[in-house]
């Protein structure tokens, strides 16, 4: 058995990767994972190492706030293997530029809170 046989519930992916059981579901269903999620005997979901690492990365996507439309792209593009490396890499360098003026967004509205600060604390004291 290799360390990505290890299998896991949806409980314990939930609580390794912080999104719920629910989110778990709809990545599923959305065709966001890489693979088809395993299933016991018992019909439950049977997560691998593997699928603990993807998702984490979906999350992190996420929170840059790619799209859902954009993730599934990309996924599509992974399950698709090496010929789709170029696409991926496209995907992802638009996607970085995207966060990173969102980061100069970001900062800008941060000094000017700061800025809003430095002047009331004058005021108050």
């Amino acid at each position: 058995m290799t360390i990505t046989d290890i299998s896991h519930s949806i409980s314990e992916v939930a609580g390794a990767t912080g999104v719920s059981t629910h989110t778990l579901r709809y990545y599923e269903r959305e065709g966001l994972m890489l693979r088809p999620i395993g299933r016991a005997s018992s019909t439950h979901r049977r997560y691998t190492d593997a699928d603990i690492t993807w998702v984490q990365f979906l999350t992190k996507l996420k929170r840059t706030t790619m799209s859902i439309s954009e993730m599934r792209q990309y996924a599509e593009f992974a399950r698709r293997g090496d010929e789709t490396l170029a696409d991926r890499l496209d995907l992802l360098l638009k996607h970085r530029a995207m966060v990173v003026a969102q980061i100069q967004e970001m900062t800008k509205s941060l000094a000017a809170i700061d800025f809003k600060i430095a002047a009331y604390e004058e005021k108050v004291s």
